[in-house]
């Protein structure tokens, strides 16, 4: 079985808004990603994302099957709001630690040994800039709980950046770029080796992460030549990815894999392949690798967890995809890049 490092999940902002005992839970096939499914499937790390919700309740996926899913952008949210929801949440990954399900990764050689260990490999991951203060000293403390990558925006707005809203038609040219706080605040990732992720930015603020001179890497995003939605990127900016060394991952999501997902909510594994396809194309078969956005979006038939990866695997060989070019997208690519980045 192919082992698989994934670019992004929200197991962590799921457990923590909908589960009583979310330590207990995560042992149990609940979700998306949890330890049964992510040991059937070969899942053996990935990036576990810190999120802070407007609201503290369980996730609801039922608004992706409307067909009709343009929003405008969302306020911004209240920093200390923000940053009660992520502490909380990275204080969860530590009692998930403690209890051997993950092991929190800050360094390549504890990475390498964790995603073939017993545990999870996890690099924490926070979505959204919203809880860091303009001072930057929640950056430093998320830091020494061992966050080591960081979203600038998710589709809202924060005093860094602007996110992009959820919207069909148009690619990701939404907006204004970073801020001259966002522009610090990138800088300083740069020093600390904190990976910063364009996923959810506007392409003004994408351009902008390339001219500090950071890899560019995009966790979850797909090409909008595949799907023409605001949160996939073009080609253009899939060339930079892979031009600058950096990453894009496959999200499964249904409604960014194509316009038809879009309207219906419903795609496949072959949506999965036709991106996956255009993404290699333009940024290179060792710039791509997997973003499933697992437990936070809908997922393509055949696909209801973690434990369903083998699926894809199969289908990229059935698609022509030699051994080495699955096993780059799979997990290797990832843990290339994470081994310089870390």
């Amino acid at each position: 079985m192919t082992l698989v490092f994934d670019g992004h999940n929200d197991a962590l902002s799921r457990l923590w808004c909908g589960s009583t005992d979310p330590v207990a839970d995560f042992a149990k096939p609940i979700g998306h990603v949890n330890v049964p499914d992510a040991r059937s499937g070969g899942l053996a790390g990935g990036f576990f994302a810190l999120f802070s919700p407007t609201k503290r309740q369980a996730f609801d996926f039922t608004k992706f099957e409307t067909g009709d899913l343009d929003m405008t952008l969302p306020p911004a949210i209240d920093g200390g709001a923000a940053l009660s929801s992520a502490i909380a949440q990275a204080g969860l990954a530590q009692r998930l630690q403690n209890a051997g399900h993950i092991r929190i990764c800050t360094d390549a050689q504890t990475l390498a040994r964790s995603f073939v260990g017993p545990e999870l490999a996890c690099i924490l991951h926070l979505e959204g800039a919203d809880c860091i203060d303009p001072d930057l000293l929640a950056l430093d403390a998320l830091y020494a709980m061992g966050l080591r990558s960081l979203g600038l925006v998710w589709s809202r707005p924060t005093i860094f950046a602007q996110g992009v809203p959820f919207q069909h038609g148009r690619d990701g040219d939404t907006g204004a770029g970073l801020t001259p706080l966002g522009k610090t605040l990138v800088a300083r990732c740069k020093e600390l080796g904190v990976m910063v992720d364009t996923s959810h930015l506007t392409m003004a603020g994408f351009w902008d992460v390339a001219e500090a001179g950071l890899p560019l890497v995009a966790t979850h995003s797909n090409a909008v030549a595949r799907c023409n939605a605001t949160r996939n990127l073009t080609d253009a900016q899939l060339n930079a990815v892979g031009e600058t060394n950096g990453m894009v991952g496959l999200n499964f999501g249904t409604v960014f894999l194509s316009d038809q997902g879009w309207k219906t909510g419903k795609a496949t594994i072959a949506d999965c392949l036709a991106q996956l396809d255009h993404m290699i194309d333009q940024a290179g078969e060792d710039h791509v690798g997997l973003g499933s956005d697992f437990d936070g979006a809908p997922m393509p038939a055949g696909i209801k967890s973690a434990a369903d990866l083998p699926k894809l695997c199969d289908a990229m060989a059935d698609h022509g995809y030699s051994d080495t070019r699955i096993a780059k997208i799979a997990h290797e690519n990832w843990l290339s890049f994470l081994s310089r980045q870390l």
